[in-house]
């Protein structure tokens, strides 16, 4: 049976081809490896602040003798916080705090994989970021259409595509704003809703140059995220709602995005 530090290499991508397949054969059957697996990729956060207490806590001996016995054919990124994944998720496991398996028959997708992709990393930053959003955070007033226009056709050029109220509304859930960030030295739009039975929302853009593939799901920071990119930008969809409506709301909003 695969060890977590195995289940956390499968997850960055970091095994050949021949381990990779034997791994995600034993995840499909077992539901005990499907499980563990569930756990550790809530672990995917570059989120240092949080869990700076128990980083500082963490028995470092242990932790580096743990992450040394991890096969590795490639140097992992580090994340925008600058530490790396597997750096926090092994402390994080060192000072015992471990996440709950993720309920698969709530976020609707059973054990269908998420395989290790490029977009992966800004995803997750996404998610440490809309997770400290509470209700209060998008409770100013949203603009008329006019200042809502004005702002979506700054972010617009940033980004290099065209956006409009329109194009980004989504049935039943109130635009809030939208504002410009920077990931790994590139532009990325976040347009900011708050739904009035789950909470905040995102829609955020950013330009790629991996081209298009369909839209996946998965869940990240206790949120449903469906994403998905073109020729020229990825896209990602996250919230609170139930994956169902949010794969909808992803679909209705992609078919005018990408028009």
């Amino acid at each position: 049976m695969p060890s977590d530090e195995q289940l956390t290499a499968f997850i960055d991508g970091e095994l050949d081809m021949v381990e990779r397949d034997r791994i995600e054969r034993l995840i499909e059957s077992d539901a005990g490896v499907a499980e563990r697996f569930d756990r550790l990729s809530r672990g995917n956060l570059p989120f240092r602040e949080a869990f700076e207490p128990l980083l500082a806590a963490a028995p470092a001996a242990k932790l580096e003798a743990m992450l040394a016995a991890i096969p590795s054919t490639e140097t992992p990124k580090k994340a925008a916080s600058g530490i790396g994944r597997r750096g926090l998720l092994g402390a994080i496991a060192a000072c015992l705090v471990a996440g709950i398996a993720i309920d698969r028959a709530v976020i609707g997708i059973g054990h269908r994989l998420a395989k290790p992709d490029e977009g992966s990393e800004w995803r997750a930053v996404v998610a440490q970021y809309l997770s400290l959003y509470t209700p209060d955070t998008l409770s100013g007033p949203a603009g008329d259409r006019a200042q809502q226009a004005a702002q979506l056709s700054e972010l617009g050029a940033k980004v290099g595509l065209a956006l409009t109220p329109e194009a980004v509304a989504l049935p039943g859930i109130d635009f809030k704003r939208a504002i410009l960030l920077t990931y790994d030295d590139k532009p990325l739009a976040q347009i900011a809703y708050l739904d009035p039975e789950s909470g905040p929302m995102a829609l955020c853009i950013t330009p790629s140059d991996t081209g298009a593939a369909a839209p996946g799901m998965e869940n990240r920071r206790g949120m449903n995220v469906v994403y998905w990119s073109d020729a020229t930008h990825a896209f990602m969809l996250i919230g609170h709602l139930p994956i169902d409506r949010m794969k909808a709301l992803a679909d209705d909003v992609r078919g005018r995005l990408t028009a």
